[in-house]
C-alpha cells in the first residue's frame, strides 16, 4: 500500500531538502514500499495533485501521513476536507488517514540527539527550553508542554519549560530569559521543529539574544524521525486490516 506523506511546505528551500531526505531514508528503511511526498502549499506535488496522481495509477488505497509534530488545524481541517475531495473525485481509491508524528518517545530521542550536536547536555545547572513554532489550537501547545515534561523527566535538567514561536506563549526569547531569571547559569534551546525555515531561524535568533548558551538545529533527517514515519504507516495499515476482520 503506499505511503503519501502530506508536509507543510515553506517558501525556504531548505525545508523542502530536509523533508526529502527524511524521506530517502525511509525509502532506505523499507525499500519495496512506495513512498511518495506531497505539501500543503508553498511547494509541489500539492496533496491534492498527488492523490489524483495515485488514483489516475490504480492505486485501490493509501496511507496518508501528516507530517506534523502536532495535531493541530492542518491535521484536523485542511488534510481531511482534501481526502474529501479526493474521495469525492475518486470513489475507488481508500484513503486511510495515519497519526501525526507526535508525540511519540522516538521523537525524545531525536531532540536529545540535535541537543547533544549542539554541545548540550542535561545538568543541574542547565536550563531547556523546548521551542516549537505554536498554534492556535490549544491541544497542540498542550502537546507540546507535556513533550516537554517528558524531556524533563528523562533529564537531569535544571529545568524544562515549552514555548512558541508564534500563536502562544512564552515565546523562546522570554522562556529563555525566565530561565536565566531563576538562577540557571546555562539555558539549552531544543528547536522542536521537523524542518530549517523561518520559525527554526526565529527560535535561533531570539534564543540568542535573550542569552541561550546553545540552540539544537530543527530534527530534519535524524534517523529516528523515519522510524516514526514508518511506524505511523504500519500502525494505519494494521488498523484498516483489524477493520477488515473485525
Amino acid at each position: 500500500m503506499p505511503l503519501l506523506a502530506v508536509a507543510h511546505g515553506s517558501a525556504d528551500p531548505r525545508s523542502a531538502a530536509a523533508v526529502s531526505a527524511v524521506f530517502e531514508r525511509v525509502r532506505s528503511l523499507r525499500p519495496g514500499l512506495d513512498v511518495r511526498v506531497s505539501y500543503l502549499d508553498h511547494v509541489a506535488p500539492g496533496a491534492e495533485e498527488a492523490l489524483d496522481e495515485l488514483a489516475a495509477r490504480g492505486a485501490g488505497e493509501a496511507v496518508v501521513l501528516p507530517m506534523l509534530l502536532t495535531a493541530a488545524y492542518h491535521s484536523k481541517v485542511d488534510l481531511p476536507r482534501v481526502l474529501a475531495g479526493a474521495r469525492e473525485r475518486s470513489p475507488w481509491l481508500r484513503v486511510h488517514y495515519a497519526r501525526t508524528l507526535g508525540p511519540h518517545p522516538l521523537l525524545l530521542d531525536a531532540v536529545e540527539r540535535r541537543l547533544a550536536e549542539a554541545g548540550a547536555r542535561p545538568g543541574p545547572d542547565t536550563a531547556l527550553v523546548l521551542a516549537s513554532a505554536g498554534s492556535s489550537d490549544p491541544e497542540a501547545n498542550a502537546t507540546v508542554a507535556a513533550t516537554a515534561a517528558e524531556l524533563a523527566e528523562r533529564g537531569p535538567w535544571r529545568e524544562v519549560v515549552a514555548a512558541y514561536a508564534s500563536a502562544a506563549e512564552p515565546r523562546p526569547g522570554e522562556a529563555v530569559a525566565a530561565l536565566r531569571g531563576r538562577g540557571a547559569s546555562r539555558v539549552a534551546v531544543a528547536t522542536y521543529l521537523l524542518a530549517p525555515g523561518f520559525f527554526a531561524d526565529r527560535v535561533r535568533t531570539r534564543s540568542l539574544e535573550a542569552g541561550a548558551w546553545a540552540v539544537s538545529e530543527a530534527l530534519g533527517d535524524v534517523p529516528e524521525l523515519a522510524r516514526v514515519v514508518l511506524d505511523r504507516y504500519d500502525a494505519a495499515v494494521a488498523a484498516r486490516r483489524a477493520a477488515r476482520t473485525g
